[in-house]
């Protein structure tokens, strides 16, 4: 088993884009294993994807004491920058 670090980024193509009045929801779909996430405050200042983009996400684990959240997942672009974030 490979442990995963915060700095690892994992390759996902956008499934869909949902224009809301102040943000942009955004559906990625990991290449690999096919988990999906929904991030939905991602702001639309510069988002300019398109579903079948490529983004990616890292993820970093979360205390226990956090209660039901496993997990925080980030969306980022290509060149490192978080677009936005959500637990899981």
């Amino acid at each position: 088993m490979t442990d995963i670090c915060a700095s690892d980024r994992f390759k996902c193509v956008i499934v869909n884009v949902i224009d809301n009045l102040s943000w942009k929801g955004v559906v990625v779909e990991e290449v690999e294993s096919g988990g999906r996430v929904y991030f939905g405050k991602t702001k639309p200042e510069g988002f300019d994807y398109v579903p079948g983009d490529i983004l990616y996400i890292g993820i970093n684990p979360l205390p226990p004491e956090i209660g039901d959240f496993t997990m925080e997942v980030s969306l980022y672009d290509a060149q490192d920058n978080r677009l936005d974030w959500t637990f899981v």
